[in-house]
């Protein structure tokens, strides 16, 4: 695997540690003086460092990094635009890992002008996940009705020459993704009601992550307790948060690092991160189909089948619901290999983002992210991820689901406004 300098950070600790008290919850990373450290050795080093080496098969992997930081950091200069002019002109020649990696950093900081390039690509390539990831690039470089007709055909060309796995990834998911889209526009918001009854999944914490289609946008959860109830807050309302369920790649749910996928998750206990970018507040841990057992996924104990198919997973979704295909996107997500999406607060340095329409909320690798706010001493004092693990614990504990919908496309963030006539 390449090695990401901000990657390995976020995963393996390098540079902070955090601790957690009744009174106060702190984390290194966070202070102002590291805060300003990491930046600038992400500019220096991961960037200007690694793009400054001729473009190579030896120095492929620094490259790697130096889009990784940019994508973290939303970092484009003039210089990095002509290093990208570079990358592109040899594309073709370089590793998949590169050209994942290239054009997942395209398609996040929406550059579109690389569409010739990547259109080669496209009808050359014999990796399944790559051809995925050039088709939703050009869809979004060109958005014509003689553009996406060109690129479903396509895929439908270069299904035949790829494996049956490979066929999985492009054709099911590519395919289902068009047709979603078409199907979304179809519902309306009272179509959802069935998943927010009393009886709905009763017995189980429901945790309801509500979004719009487009993630820019913040979505809203509510949460309902074992008894069915949804879950008040000190004045006898509703409770609710916003959350945000965008990815940095802004990439579609089925591949690698795209937004957080619709459907039903396990939810399964708590959990604080070692992560430095996660931070060190309690967070909900989940898993997809695929990801954990059929068993273990519906909470039954007598099921002896470990062969994962669509029917296990429709047991979870209301009758209504049934044929309504948005809300799979977690089994197929799941069962394509997708791992490690979790409701998790952020300990990422907001400025990163400020102009964007999600600010100061901070995009993911896929997760479900709530806001929170650390002071230049690197203690937090804003935490709706704790508000939202206290109230999952009033509500009966982690041990129930998750569900995530996309309620439509409206250009605004979700509020209580919107998700109250569901419940009623």
């Amino acid at each position: 695997m390449k090695k990401i300098y901000w990657f390995i950070i976020l995963l393996l600790l390098c540079c902070s540690g955090f601790a957690q008290t009744d009174s106060a919850v702190y984390s290194k990373f966070t202070t102002e003086q590291n805060r300003a450290k990491f930046y600038n050795n992400l500019v220096k080093n991961s960037i200007s460092k690694n793009l400054s080496l001729p473009l190579n098969d030896s120095t492929e992997e620094n490259w790697e990094d130096a889009f990784s930081a940019m994508e973290l950091i939303y970092y484009q200069q003039p210089w990095t635009n002509f290093k990208l002019k570079t990358a592109a002109d040899s594309l073709l020649k370089r590793s998949s890992e590169f050209q994942r990696s290239y054009i997942e950093l395209l398609y996040a900081t929406g550059q579109t002008t690389y569409g010739k390039q990547v259109n080669e690509l496209f009808r050359t390539t014999a990796n399944g996940k790559i051809i995925a990831m050039c088709a939703e690039y050009l869809l979004i470089a060109d958005t014509s009705a003689t553009n996406k007709n060109y690129v479903t055909k396509m895929v439908a060309q270069r299904m035949n020459q790829l494996s049956q796995d490979e066929n999985f990834m492009v054709a099911m998911h590519l395919h289902k993704r068009l047709e979603d889209t078409y199907q979304t526009k179809k519902i309306v918001a009272s179509s959802f009601k069935p998943l927010f009854k009393q009886g709905y999944l009763k017995g189980n914490t429901v945790v309801y992550s509500i979004q719009r289609k487009n993630r820019d946008y913040t979505g809203m959860l509510v949460i309902k307790d074992t008894a069915g109830n949804f879950v008040t807050d000190s004045s006898g309302q509703i409770f609710t948060l916003p959350q945000l369920a965008r990815s940095l790649s802004n990439m579609p749910y089925y591949l690698t690092n795209g937004n957080t996928p619709q459907g039903i998750y396990r939810m399964h206990g708590f959990d604080k991160s070692r992560s430095s970018f996660i931070g060190p507040t309690e967070n909900l841990q989940l898993t997809m189909p695929g990801e954990t057992s059929i068993r273990h996924f519906l909470k039954d104990s007598s099921i002896t089948d470990t062969a994962w198919k669509p029917a296990w997973y429709q047991k979870l979704l209301p009758p209504a619901l049934v044929n309504y295909s948005p809300l799979y996107e977690s089994y197929f997500a799941g069962t394509a290999g997708r791992t490690e999406i979790i409701a998790h607060g952020t300990a990422v340095d907001t400025e990163f983002y400020k102009g964007q329409k999600y600010y100061p909320y901070t995009p993911t690798a896929g997760c479900l992210c709530t806001k929170e706010r650390w002071n230049a001493d690197g203690k937090r004092i804003v935490s709706d991820q704790q508000k939202l693990a206290d109230a999952v614990k009033a509500a009966g504990g982690a041990d129930g689901y998750l569900v995530v919908i996309e309620l439509n496309d409206v250009q605004k963030p979700v509020s209580a406004g919107d998700i109250l006539p569901l419940l009623q």
